[in-house]
């Protein structure tokens, strides 16, 4: 089995639907906090996949959270050595930052479920499978797209939503691997933030259930193509 490690920052937001998609590509996941456990092992150098999940912390939080240098320090040696690492939402602003572009208030909460807009290269590349699938996006925050990577998608409230480094680093605003069947626990972990942006738990969870399965599929889609594409580029 290949190994997969996934830095999980909250429990809920784990790689979700992905897993089917990951075990049937032979990667084993196993999963680490990086506020708690050490990143600085063979075990995560060594990953013949990094997933860099999502979280409600900034990727510029580093003096609020300190253990964020260190993680930012992992991210940067797996893009030193072009090694695989796929960026959710917290993930994909990490691997921005790493490489030094900007990470920001976006302004507004885009919250909820919408399509894509694919640029012209992201219609050429694994994303291309979305079509208009609506994907869950909860953020606040926004990326410049890095020096190097390639603007994959945008939606009507934040212009850069997914990018691309060479075959080996997706970077995704998005949530393609939100299960919706478990939307009950970001509903409950989230509440505050639902609260003070002024979104209805309610509209949530009624439009999960109209386009989970949708959206789940979809997922599944790109996440293989993604992985055939490494197993093409990556050396055994």
């Amino acid at each position: 089995m290949k190994t997969a490690i996934a830095l999980r920052h909250i429990h809920f937001e784990d790689v979700g639907t992905l897993d089917a998609v990951l075990l049937e590509q032979g990667y084993q996941v196993q999963y680490l906090n990086p506020a708690l456990d050490a990143l600085d092992g063979p075990a995560v150098r060594n990953a013949d996949l990094l997933i860099v999940l999502g979280g409600p912390i900034g990727a510029y939080d580093e003096q609020i959270y300190p253990f964020l240098e260190g993680e930012l320090a992992v991210v940067r040696q797996r893009l030193a050595a072009g090694k695989p690492m796929l960026g959710i939402c917290l993930g994909a602003q990490l691997i921005a930052r790493a490489l030094g572009a900007k990470v920001y208030p976006l302004g507004v909460k885009e919250i909820g479920f919408s399509p894509l807009t694919l640029t012209p290269e992201g219609r050429e590349s694994v994303l291309a499978t979305l079509g208009d699938t609506p994907v869950l996006h909860w953020h606040g925050d926004q990326f410049d797209i890095p020096a190097g990577g390639v603007r994959l998608a945008s939606t009507a409230v934040g212009a850069n939503q997914a990018f691309a480094i060479g075959a080996n680093v997706l970077g995704l605003q998005c949530h393609l691997e939100a299960d919706v069947h478990k939307l009950e626990s970001w509903l409950v972990g989230h509440a505050s933030e639902l609260g003070q942006a002024g979104i209805d738990p309610r509209t949530l969870r009624e439009d999960a259930a109209r386009l989970g399965d949708h959206l789940t599929t979809a997922a599944r889609s790109v996440m293989a193509d993604w992985l055939r594409q490494l197993d093409h580029q990556t050396p055994a």
